[in-house]
């Protein structure tokens, strides 16, 4: 599915939101171009606990445990507020860091699964892509996950919008 939702004339632009999802199993795709230097994309990025200053679905970034000097190993906690009447706890593994490129984590909690944060330059700034495949393993949206993947789609569509515009309004390419 590629709905392609929240196409604007801006500096910041979510170019598209794809989702495949078995079961409870669920990979949604988020693109974002942005009008702001890689350095200064990837450097807010791995500054997740600054996220809820300009992320406003997340509600609580906590880092558990720092990592080593690149990132690999980080533990994080979050919370996240939904368009829908959920929210979610999770943690966060760092699994990678590939520095300007590539941030990995695993993710446990709520939901569970493998993340990555894909950054390369572009002519006008940098295109972002969050490649997210989890399980969904709270008991009432597992149950609910075949039936609902158009919800969870449009949810995470939702939630990665405000990222995106977020971002780009602490960048100053808004």
């Amino acid at each position: 599915m590629d709905p392609r939702i929240g196409r604007r004339p801006r500096r910041a632009v979510f170019v598209g939101e794809r989702s495949t999802m078995s079961s409870a199993d669920i990979r949604l795709l988020a693109d974002w171009d942005l009008a702001a230097a890689p350095e200064r994309v990837w450097e807010a990025l791995m500054r997740p606990a600054e996220w809820p200053q300009w992320w406003p679905t997340v509600t609580r970034a906590v880092v558990l445990a720092p990592g080593d000097a690149s990132g690999v190993g980080a533990r994080l906690a979050f919370e996240w507020r939904t368009a829908l009447p959920v929210r979610l706890a999770f943690e966060v593994l760092t699994t990678r860091v590939e520095p300007l490129a590539l941030i990995g984590g695993e993710a446990s909690g709520a939901l569970t699964g493998r993340g990555a944060w894909l950054i390369r330059p572009t002519g006008s700034g940098t295109r972002v892509r969050y490649d997210w495949t989890m399980t969904v393993s709270a008991p009432g949206m597992r149950l609910a996950a075949p039936l609902a993947r158009k919800a969870f789609a449009w949810n995470h569509a939702a939630a990665m919008r405000q990222g995106r515009d977020g971002l780009a309004r602490r960048l100053g390419c808004a």
